[in-house]
């Protein structure tokens, strides 16, 4: 733990900060966050800024964590495929949550001297602090549900580490307990009274954490946690929302692409910022999407075939006559002149909304610069949340999750779920038709087409197969198993059995230095 949490420094320039703005002055380089360092207002926003910059440095974590176990999105990376394939062991790199705990001790170190600044700094003024750590408390609670999703148990560390004076000798944590600590540092932000709805520069607004953020966040984390009508609460908190400038679903299909290029739509919640023309900042997504790259993550032959589907519905409706595949712009391939109007014959698809400029040839429509944004939540994912959560609470809550699942798919261009007009006189009739399992089913399928390659779909198999102590683990195993292509079914269908193998392994440098970390169950008995 002590590699994790303690040797952190922070950046030296503005080429290298989480902001596409001045808002921020870093550290000198190599200095740490101790208690001396505290001492006006711009300070705490340098480590504010410093917890943004490493939540994007875990972007590809989020990317390949959310992805590789969900059947959607594979590689042919031999380090890659190691999670693919539910054979990864302590020691592989891709299990390293270091980057995590980064942005954990930046939060810790907000929560724990940002409130004593205000005693130095007599400009600091506590409705700043307090939006401050409303950042900060988001920072932590996400990091920790993220951790909580992939490793099920983590040492949970909630003060901030400056110096060798603590000990670093921390025992796991479960998941009941991390769930309650995540539940409460959102309702401690929200309690504040100080999160932002919206920031002075547009920018901020979306790339930097808000209260629509914090909401969005509690509402996951109770959909994960099966606090049914909690969930329903918090998405209305976003859904019912009445302020002028609130997140809010777009329903013209041709606006959907510009979620992506150029990013900050009104349908985006919060989403971490990069900005190549300003400020020199640049990611790796075009590498680990591009059609050149042989290890590149790309859809697997489940995934493409879904695509197919759904855009040969799209064609009857006049939609994607060029090489549109799935959903708007999903994905494409580099055709030739035959191919336009039918189907690839070879295996060139990739994720293009992380490259794209809303066009589907990508020799004239690729992005300039590299510096797509990553979104961490949007509404559409919101009424997900939502619509899941209705089912989960019974038939009688059956019809306003098909009026969200409706507005998913309209938006799409698609026909209503199995035609149901939900404003029509017989629609509570027609749910008759309609099971639990068929509605998630559904969802699974409406987030799938949504999100893929933005880090969402293990997570999403993960919860049903979780659901109501297992209810649903054959069906989640058969969903990981249609998907895979790169391992024999036989061994996904043995490891699968043992629910432990669902999450990965902690890290082996942390194993050997904390005496009191235990591993994870699966890899003590197997590995």
């Amino acid at each position: 733990m002590k590699k994790i949490i303690y040797t952190l420094t922070l950046l030296l320039s503005l080429t290298m900060t989480t902001s596409c703005s001045d808002w921020l002055d870093l550290l000198p380089n190599n200095e740490q966050v101790t208690d001396d360092y505290w001492k006006s207002k711009e300070d705490v926003e340098a480590v504010i800024a410093s917890g943004y910059y490493y939540m994007r440095e875990c972007v590809p974590y989020y990317i390949k964590w959310g992805e590789l176990r969900g059947g959607s999105i594979y590689s042919n990376n031999t380090a890659d495929v190691q999670v693919q394939n539910f054979n990864e062991t302590q020691s592989y790199a891709l299990c390293n949550y270091a980057s995590f705990y980064k942005v954990i001790n930046m939060a810790n170190s907000v929560i724990k001297y940002a409130p004593g600044v205000r005693s130095i700094d007599n400009t600091y003024y506590e409705s700043v602090m307090n939006s401050h750590l409303c950042e900060a408390y988001f920072m932590r609670a996400y990091s920790y549900f993220t951790l909580l999703k992939n490793y099920k148990e983590v040492p949970l560390v909630l003060d901030a580490y400056v110096n060798d004076e603590k000990s670093f000798d921390i025992a796991k944590s479960s998941d009941t307990t991390i769930i309650a600590q995540i539940k409460k540092d959102i309702q401690t932000a929200l309690a504040t009274g100080a999160a932002k709805g919206t920031y002075d520069q547009d920018w901020e607004t979306k790339g930097r954490v808000t209260k629509w953020a914090l909401y969005a966040l509690m509402a996951d984390v109770c959909l994960w946690n099966e606090d049914y009508d909690e969930c329903i609460q918090y998405a209305n908190m976003i859904l019912d929302a009445t302020d002028q400038f609130r997140p809010a679903f777009m329903t013209n299909s041709s606006d959907w692409f510009s979620m992506f290029y150029p990013g900050n739509s009104n349908e985006s919640i919060f989403e971490l910022n990069w900005n190549k023309a300003s400020y020199a900042e640049t990611n790796n997504f075009y590498s680990m999407f591009t059609l050149t790259n042989t290890s590149r993550l790309k859809p697997t032959t489940r995934a493409v075939d879904k695509m197919k589907e759904e855009t040969s519905e799209l064609k009857t409706k006049g939609f994607a006559t060029d090489t549109r595949m799935g959903r708007m712009l999903l994905a494409t391939y580099v055709p030739s002149a035959s191919e336009i109007l039918s189907w690839p014959t070879t295996d060139q698809y990739y994720i293009w909304k992380y490259n794209g400029t809303d066009v589907a040839d990508i020799t004239g429509g690729a992005r300039t610069n590299q510096d797509a944004h990553f979104i961490i939540y949007r509404v559409a994912e919101v009424m997900l949340m939502k619509a899941e959560a209705l089912v989960m609470k019974g038939r009688s809550s059956y019809l306003p999750a098909v009026k969200l699942i409706n507005k998913i798919r309209n938006r799409a261009g698609l026909d209503n779920y199995k035609g149901i007009d939900t404003d029509a006189a017989d629609a509570e009739q027609q749910m008759d038709q309609l099971d639990e399992l068929t509605l998630l089913e559904e969802i699974l399928d409406q987030r799938d087409m949504e999100f893929m390659g933005e880090g969402k779909r293990w997570y999403d198999l993960l919860r049903f197969g979780r659901k109501q102590n297992f209810k649903y683990k054959e069906q989640f195993i058969a969903m990981v198993l249609e998907g895979n292509q790169t391992t024999n079914s036989a061994w996904i269908q043995s490891v699968l059995q043992n629910s432990n193998a669902w999450y990965m392994p902690l890290p082996e440098s942390d194993i050997n230095s904390n005496k009191l970390l235990k591993q994870n169950p699966y890899y003590v008995t197997t590995k």
